[in-house]
């Protein structure tokens, strides 16, 4: 990581999207693994992940609420899988300008070497505006995982998309 690129530098939050740790049901487990995960890192995030259910329009409307509150990276855990009310990667791309492919193909690459299920995983990462979206499975374990695989590279990705200026792209970590 290069001096212009600290995690310090972003805000970030964390958004669980899940029916029953909305409704109380269930403890939240992914989102403040990943507040705490990203907290380590140096990011600023939001010290408590916001929860909401695993509706396409509310989903949407948490990310917008980000992109409208100018923060850098939203991580979303959950909704990601092939059950019917898995909506969050189509709630994401109704809201992206700009899809960032590498991120999933990562995250997926990561998940395949541990389980033949991580070909299942339907994930997103895109931008919109100056805000960087990334959708993580609803484990905590894969969603730590998945996130470990894409740590090192967002600062970079952070820096280019925030900081006005030239980059030098061609150096070396």
């Amino acid at each position: 990581m290069h001096a212009e690129e600290k995690a310090s530098d972003f805000p970030a939050r964390v958004i669980t999207v899940s029916d029953r740790s909305f409704q109380g049901v269930r403890p939240d487990g992914s989102g403040p693994a990943l507040v705490a995960l990203l907290a380590e890192e140096g990011y600023q995030v939001e010290p408590e992940a916001a929860i909401v259910p695993d509706e396409q329009d509310q989903i949407a409307a948490a990310l917008r609420q980000a992109v409208a509150d100018d923060v850098a990276l939203v991580l979303t855990t959950g909704g990601t899988g092939f059950a019917p009310r898995d909506v969050t990667p189509e709630a994401t791309l109704s809201v992206v300008e700009r899809r960032c492919p590498g991120i999933p193909e990562a995250m997926r690459a990561v998940s395949l070497a541990i389980t033949p299920h991580g070909c299942l995983s339907r994930e997103e990462a895109g931008i919109s505006g100056h805000t960087l979206i990334i959708n993580l499975p609803g484990s905590p374990k894969a969603a730590r995982e998945n996130l470990g695989a894409v740590l090192p590279a967002l600062p970079h990705g952070l820096t280019l998309l925030r900081v006005p200026g030239p980059h030098d792209c061609a150096k070396s970590s």
